[in-house]
């Protein structure tokens, strides 16, 4: 599919995107050459919003079943006994093999638990983070923090490093895959 003006502006591509595309001459490529431009300069997000919106209805299910399938490792690793994603996932799945209205309304199902699921483990990131800020306001126990947080920040930039481009190769691994589905329309 070619990328044009036309076609952005029917998706109500945003005016930051827009200029960007333009300054780099990327009006007119094939979605795939678009993409991997994309890629390369980092517009992961931008790649992302394209490509569902050029995907069909089953190929962006196929996309959403994919991109949790290769972070769910994550959040069952975090929340051992909770199995909402998982079930979400396969029973998506089904729907895919078997699109009807009864697999149709199981994944929807399954899909809202997990999205609870979800919500409840970012209460309470949220909650612990609150109460250790909380805890941190007394001056010695900040001193201490300091003072540590001083002697680890080499640790803590090459994990941030590492996580960085951990996220960043999941994510172009996800959208491969997304240039993968479009193409086997």
């Amino acid at each position: 599919m070619k990328i044009t003006l036309k076609l952005l502006d029917k998706f109500n591509a945003c005016g930051e995107g827009i200029k960007f595309v333009k300054e780099k001459g990327l009006i007119g490529m094939e979605h795939e050459e678009f993409i991997e431009n994309l890629i390369i300069e980092k517009k992961l997000s931008w790649a992302n919003w394209l490509i569902v919106r050029i995907l069909s209805k089953i190929g962006k299910v196929r996309y959403a079943v994919y991109a949790a399938e290769q972070v769910i490792d994550i959040f069952e690793k975090k929340y051992l006994d909770d199995a909402r994603p998982r079930k979400a996932i396969e029973a998506t799945k089904a729907y895919i093999a078997n699109p009807c209205e009864k697999t149709k309304d199981a994944a929807r199902a399954a899909a809202d638990a997990a999205a609870d699921a979800s919500r409840a483990a970012a209460d309470a990131a949220y909650a612990a983070h609150a109460a250790y800020a909380a805890h941190a306001a007394h001056a010695a126990a900040y001193a201490a923090y300091a003072a540590y947080a001083a002697d680890a920040a080499a640790d803590a930039a090459y994990a941030a490093d590492a996580a960085d481009t951990a996220y960043t190769e999941m994510f172009n691994k996800i959208i491969r895959y997304g240039i993968k589905l479009e193409e086997a329309k």
